[in-house]
C-alpha cells in the first residue's frame, strides 16, 4: 500500500479537563472513503478540524504526503486549504444568502470562472441533489434535510480534492439518506477525491467506504475495511456495531446487514452439522453510474426500495433477504442446491416482467437492468467465497427500459 496521504501521529487534544484526542493515530490514504465511526462525544468532529486546519494540536503531528502542518510555509499551507472542501455538521449556510448564492459561493470565491460557468455548475449540482426550484429560497425557509443537501452542493461544487463530511445524512429520510450516500459514492469514483466521513449510519456507511476508523477513548481503536471491521472479535466494537444497526433497514424494510449475516452463519452450521444444502442470489441493480447522471441520485435508492418489495413477496417464509450493499440484495435460500436456486431466479425474472412494481420517473435514455447470481455453499465456504463464485456466474435475467 502506498504511503497515506494524511496521516495522524501520537495526536492528543484537550479542552480543559477532557481528553477528546488521546494519542490518536490515523492514517488516511489517497482516493479512498475513510468513514470514522465512534459513540457521541468522543471527538470524531474535533478529529476533522485537525485534518483542515481549523484546530492544532497540543502535542503530537499531522502529516500530508509525510510533511508535517507545522513545518510547511503560509504559501504551502494556502495551497493545502485550498484542495479541501468541509461540510459542516450545522450546514453552516448563511442566512442571508439564497440557495444558489450560497452553493456558488465558493466558486466565487476561490475560482476565476466567469459568472455563466459558475451558473451552470451551480444548477448542475442543484439538480443532481435534487435542489431544483428553490435557487432564490433561504435556508430559513428550508426544512433541516433540505439545507444538508444545500450544504452538500455547496461542499461538491468545486470538485475538490479531499472531502471532509460530518454527519452528512442527518435529519434526512431514508431515500434521501441513501441519495446522499450514493453521491459521495459516485462522485468519488469519478473524480477520484479522497473522502474523510464522520458517521453513525452503520451499515450505510459500509457500503460506501474503503477504509473503517473507529474512534474510542481518544484513541482510534480501529482501522481498516469494512469487511475486517465486521469480523473482528473484539466486544467493545461488536457492541457498538450491533447497537447502531436497526433490526430492518431503514431504506428496504428488508432484515438488517447484521441480521442477514448472522442468517448466512445459522445456514452453515445446519450444513456442517446436519448437511443440508443451502444457496445464495445475489441480485444487483446494475448501471447505477448512468441513472444516476440521467435520472439523480434519488432514483437508485427508490429503485432498490420497490425491487426489494418485490422479491420480498417471492420468497419462502423460510428465506431471508437482506439489503447487502448500495445496489445488491442477498436472498438465503435453505435446502437449496444451485439448480433449485436457478430456478428461483427464472421464477422471479417471469415475476419482475410481468409486473409494474417499479416506481420511477421515466427518463428519455435510461435503461438498466438486473443480475441475479446464485451459488450452492460448501462446507468449508466463507461468506466471500460464495458470494465470488455466485457473481462469477451472473446473468442478467431482467431488463426494464425507463423511457
Amino acid at each position: 500500500m502506498s504511503p497515506p496521504l494524511i496521516q495522524f501521529d501520537n495526536v492528543f487534544k484537550t479542552f480543559g479537563a477532557n481528553a477528546v484526542l488521546n494519542g490518536a493515530d490515523l492514517s488516511i490514504y489517497k482516493g479512498q472513503v475513510t468513514t470514522i465511526i465512534g459513540k457521541s462525544g468522543t471527538g470524531k468532529s474535533v478529529l476533522l478540524k485537525h485534518i483542515i486546519g481549523l484546530m492544532e494540536p497540543d502535542k503530537g503531528r499531522i502529516l500530508f504526503n509525510g510533511k508535517a502542518l507545522t513545518d510547511m510555509k503560509k504559501p504551502d499551507r494556502r495551497a493545502l486549504k485550498r484542495k479541501f472542501s468541509y461540510m459542516f455538521q450545522n450546514t453552516a449556510l448563511f442566512d442571508s444568502m439564497t440557495v444558489f448564492d450560497n452553493v456558488a459561493l465558493p466558486l466565487r470565491e476561490n475560482t476565476a470562472y466567469p459568472e455563466g460557468e459558475i451558473q451552470r455548475r451551480v444548477r448542475d449540482k442543484m439538480h443532481q441533489l435534487d435542489l431544483t426550484g428553490i435557487d432564490e429560497k433561504y435556508p430559513s425557509q428550508l426544512s433541516g434535510g433540505m439545507k444538508k443537501r444545500v450544504a452538500l452542493a455547496r461542499a461538491l461544487v468545486t470538485e475538490p480534492e479531499i472531502v471532509l463530511f460530518d454527519e452528512p445524512t442527518t435529519g434526512l429520510d431514508p431515500i434521501r439518506k441513501n441519495a446522499v450516500h450514493s453521491m459521495i459514492a459516485d462522485y468519488q469514483q469519478r473524480f477520484g477525491f479522497t473522502g474523510i466521513v464522520v458517521s453513525h449510519e452503520i451499515p450505510d456507511v459500509f457500503f460506501i467506504s474503503q477504509r473503517i476508523a473507529m474512534l474510542d477513548s481518544g484513541r482510534i481503536l480501529f482501522e481498516g475495511t469494512p469487511e475486517e471491521i465486521q469480523n473482528i472479535t473484539d466486544p467493545i466494537i461488536q457492541q457498538f456495531i450491533k447497537g447502531q444497526q436497526n433490526v430492518r433497514d431503514d431504506l428496504t424494510g428488508l432484515p438488517s446487514h447484521h441480521q442477514g449475516i448472522k442468517r448466512f452463519k445459522e445456514e452453515m452450521t445446519r450444513l456442517q452439522r446436519h448437511q443440508i444444502t443451502f444457496s445464495l442470489v445475489l441480485l444487483t441493480i446494475n448501471n447505477i453510474e448512468n441513472i444516476n447522471e440521467i435520472a439523480g441520485h434519488s432514483a437508485v435508492p427508490t429503485l432498490l426500495k420497490d425491487f426489494a418489495a418485490q422479491v420480498r413477496k417471492s420468497i419462502y417464509i423460510t428465506d431471508t433477504c437482506f439489503r447487502y450493499g448500495m445496489n445488491k440484495i442477498m436472498v438465503v435460500l435453505p435446502d437449496t442446491n444451485q439448480t433449485q436456486a436457478e430456478k428461483f431466479c427464472d421464477k422471479l425474472s417471469r415475476k419482475l416482467k410481468e409486473s409494474t412494481v417499479f416506481d420511477i420517473q421515466p427518463v428519455p435514455g435510461v435503461c438498466f437492468s438486473v443480475s441475479a447470481g446464485y451459488a450452492e455453499a460448501r462446507k468449508d465456504s466463507h461468506l466471500d467465497d460464495v458470494i465470488r463464485t455466485a457473481e462469477s456466474s451472473s446473468n442478467v435475467f431482467h431488463e426494464i427500459k425507463v423511457c
